[in-house]
């Protein structure tokens, strides 16, 4: 048994649809066994509690759930900061020959590597990741994962059109390696297979119900895409299924919606796609330094409330500007005070939003994102550097909430002291 004693915050509940607000101990402790939450409360009374527990004092620093990220790319970390572009020359001329260097063992290991270790280092303890086109180097990427600690969801990306030639893939063979990682990889060593058409734009009729067809062959896999992102896309998809109402209708016709479909970015939704995703039970990756990056847009998150969509924040690297959920958080917030009918974000919406919300999205709600006993063990301690802005800024606060506020206005990379997935350390920050 171990006890972990640190400021402690948690969201155990919605609170952007009233469920709850923040949980905070100012001097708390963790106490986790076998890997699991077991109690959380004052530190005195759970030293008590638990005399022969192994104790780490993390005294004055800041335990939160482990953050995860539901929308990330593994080929794309070279591309961050790749600026001047909207999404579609972006992907042309950045993104898509980064991608396309993945095409031998090494590369693919040593950029699997590092993606993995920059999502520990953030803070981050799960994610769902789109993977790469290339079927051996997706296939490192899950050996990688695997024994990282991490909790990931990928799979391979797919396309058949309007991507370079070593990128594509027939719709044949898009399900026969689709197939054979999903037999492979779903569900094993604490992996799971999320079937990744890259966007409607890049995946014929064809790809499409592939899709479908994997999708009813094993119920349990998750699903990713993206949609709505940017206008000239939108236009170019219109152009390429010209029988489809709008974006959403390309994926609806083969299938590929229900509570395991998760969609990045839903910028720019007609009248009623919204509603009828929504209906149909998917959710949305909202990424909002990506959008802001790309100058594809800004979210309207108060029209996905009001249709009762399920959405959480997202990196989206190499669109998005780094790896850190603090980051995007603030991004959220900012990017929401610009719009006229922006939603209202406090720091506990902002934890919910990488914590509580992700981990519903992804299924895994009763089991992580918050420090609820029972729950499995992942958290992250921030410590920041005691000369630094952010622990000037924390001395001053006297509430939970200018603590958070300033966390995720300040922290970043740097800051993460230590990262834990169910109990064991995948994590420490150097020095």
């Amino acid at each position: 048994m171990e006890l972990f004693r640190a400021h402690i915050i948690d969201v155990p509940g919605d609170p952007l649809r009233g469920t709850a607000g923040l949980r905070a101990i100012e001097d708390g402790a963790l106490a986790i066994d076998a890997g699991r939450i077991i109690d959380l409360g004052n530190y005195t009374e759970l030293t008590a509690r638990f005399p022969q527990a192994m104790q780490h004092d993390w005294s004055g620093a800041t335990l939160l759930p482990g953050m995860i990220d539901i929308h990330v790319h593994f080929p794309q970390l070279p591309v961050i900061g790749s600026m001047g572009l909207p999404l579609l020359s972006w992907l042309s001329e950045r993104t898509l020959p980064a991608e396309a260097a993945l095409d031998n063992e090494a590369a693919a290991r040593d950029a699997a590597r590092r993606f993995l270790r920059s999502l520990a280092a953030n803070g981050t303890t799960g994610a769902l990741v789109f993977g790469s086109h290339i079927a051996a180097a997706q296939e490192a990427f899950f050996q990688e994962a695997a024994d990282s600690g991490l909790r990931i969801c990928s799979g391979l990306a797919l396309g058949d059109r309007e991507l370079p030639a070593p990128l594509l893939r027939s719709a044949d063979q898009c399900y026969r390696e689709s197939r054979e990682l999903i037999k492979r990889w779903h569900n094993k060593r604490g992996v799971r297979y999320a079937l990744t058409p890259r966007f409607s734009v890049s995946c014929s009729e064809a790809v499409l119900e592939v899709c479908g067809a994997l999708m009813r062959e094993q119920r349990d896999l998750l699903f990713q895409s993206h949609i709505n992102e940017n206008q000239d896309e939108i236009a170019l998809v219109r152009r390429q299924f010209p029988w489809a109402d709008d974006y959403f209708a390309t994926y609806e016709r083969y299938g590929l919606t229900g509570r395991c479909s998760v969609y990045a970015h839903n910028l720019h939704p007609a009248p009623d796609e919204c509603e009828r995703m929504a209906a149909a039970q998917v959710a949305v990756a909202h990424c909002p330094s990506s959008n802001a990056f790309l100058g594809s847009g800004s979210f309207p998150m108060q029209q996905h409330l009001k249709c009762g969509m399920r959405f959480a924040v997202a990196s989206d690297v190499g669109g998005g500007t780094g790896f850190s959920l603090f980051k995007e958080g603030l991004a959220a917030y900012e990017m929401q005070r610009q719009r006229d009918d922006g939603v209202a974000l406090d720091p506990a919406a902002l934890l919910y939003l990488v914590t509580g919300a992700p981990a519903a999205i992804l299924g895994m709600g009763d089991h992580v994102g918050s420090l609820d006993p029972g729950m499995l063990a992942d958290f992250v301690i921030v410590a920041p550097a005691s000369d630094g802005t952010l622990a000037a800024v924390l001395d001053a606060v006297t509430t939970p909430e200018q603590r958070l506020g300033a966390l995720f206005t300040l922290a970043r990379e740097e800051c993460i002291a230590a990262t834990y997935v169910g109990g064991r350390e995948i994590y420490r920050r150097s020095g």
